[in-house]
């Protein structure tokens, strides 16, 4: 492995291996919404007895675990790791990723899963982070969102896949078992990651207090916002996706993978798409995300009294959310004034607040009383939100305003 700029063969083969990665983190980030039910009756049995509704909510909050992890580690990490090449930082990343993974696997008790999930979140960020950067330098100038797009196809093509696999063997053989799966892809990602992707040089400043400072920049801030409470429409809907399927469509459990295998498809589709109009003109493509998905949601919302219109609904709701990710992740790394490794880490971070946000909310309204189908119409509220962050970060900009942080 050299420094020197890698041939177009040789790129796609660096960036096929830290896909793989990417693909294991989407595994073990939505594994968990498919099996809720199965998690909460293992490790919850006195509230499931009571109450399975109420289990189920409780369960959800290992997703808000996570994605605390997540929204800890990114800045962190990616902040101190800066400083050293990014080809063993990639390495170290995947490490760490199988090793909270499978502390998920043996973990005996509620308590202690969800500290494993905590530990599993925080190098989620950093990866993708790093990971971006890498593919965007791979495939060179005008062609980042692109290169950005196809790291993140790893995460999409996992609800094709593994988020249904995981979720059937899951429930045929206990939910431990899916996060074993994850554990083998991670090992996996290690090994291609340290034989196949080139070595690259740390950024330029090596100063972790130097990447910190990109918190005073005001409309990073706001980028965030659209990951963490835009994008939180998405998580809203996801997390429940298992019980809206069952009790709210009337399909039986075996179902569930198939509203999965919709949701990723359309991701998949979505997120490549979303690579091209990020690179053409990025403020337009931030509007019609959040546009689109307040849209999605509510078809969701309509959608859901029966199996087949679920999963039509689900199908197009995956492929309208991931529009937005390389368009954020774009946006945080030009107003990053040069701190592009953190920056890209950090969409991660405002993401998996949405994450958090998203699940406790709609665990709230379910917890309520309001039903498995309350998410959807929250996720028609955050959207609209999320709208409002982008034209008001724009319109800034537009106005050359400066932003406080």
């Amino acid at each position: 492995m050299t420094s020197s700029t890698p041939s177009r063969g040789a790129a796609m083969w660096a960036l096929l291996s830290l896909a793989i990665g990417s693909f294991g983190i989407g595994m073990t980030e939505f594994v968990s919404m498919g099996l809720l039910p199965g998690i909460a009756r293992d490790l919850l049995p006195d509230a499931w007895a009571r109450s399975q509704s109420d289990a189920i909510a409780q369960a959800g909050l290992l997703i808000s675990v996570y994605a605390l992890g997540v929204v800890i580690g990114a800045p962190v990490l990616a902040g101190y790791l800066s400083r050293f090449p990014r080809h063993r930082v990639l390495i170290l990343l995947a490490a760490l990723l199988l090793v909270g993974n499978l502390l998920t696997v043996i973990a005996p008790t509620f308590e202690t899963v969800a500290v494993a999930r905590l530990i599993a979140g925080l190098p989620h960020g950093a990866y993708f982070g790093i990971a971006a950067v890498v593919a965007g330098e791979l495939l060179g100038p005008g062609n980042r969102a692109k290169g950005i797009a196809f790291v993140m196809s790893g995460l999409t093509i996992a609800n094709v896949v593994g988020v249904p696999l995981g979720t059937w063997l899951g429930q045929v053989a206990g939910w431990r078992i899916s996060y074993a799966v994850v554990v083998g892809v991670f090992a996996l990602a290690v090994l291609l990651i340290a034989l196949i992707v080139p070595s690259m040089p740390a950024d330029g400043s090596g100063s972790f207090r130097h990447e910190l400072g990109i918190f005073r920049v005001g409309q990073v801030w706001l980028a965030l916002g659209f990951g963490a409470i835009g994008f939180g429409s998405f998580f809203a809907i996801y997390s429940y996706i298992a019980p809206i399927m069952t009790d709210v469509a009337g399909a039986p459990e075996w179902a569930v993978p198939f509203a999965l295998v919709a949701t990723g498809l359309g991701m998949t589709v979505g997120n490549l798409v979303g690579g091209v109009v990020a690179d053409r003109n990025l403020p337009r493509a931030l509007i019609a995300a959040f546009v689109l998905l307040a849209i999605g949601s509510g078809v969701v919302g309509i959608a859901a009294q029966h199996p087949v219109t679920l999963v039509i609904a689900m199908l197009l709701f995956g492929a309208i959310s991931a529009l937005a990710g390389p368009a954020i992740q774009s946006r945080l790394m030009d107003k990053s004034e040069g701190r592009v490794s953190i920056a890209s880490a950090l969409n991660h971070s405002g993401m998996n607040i949405g994450n958090s946000l998203g699940a406790a909310l709609g665990g709230g309204a379910i917890a309520l009383g309001w039903g498995y189908i309350a998410p959807a119409w929250l996720g028609v509220v955050l959207a609209l939100l999320g709208v409002g962050l982008v034209l008001l970060s724009l319109s800034l900009e537009k106005r050359r305003v400066p932003v406080a942080a």
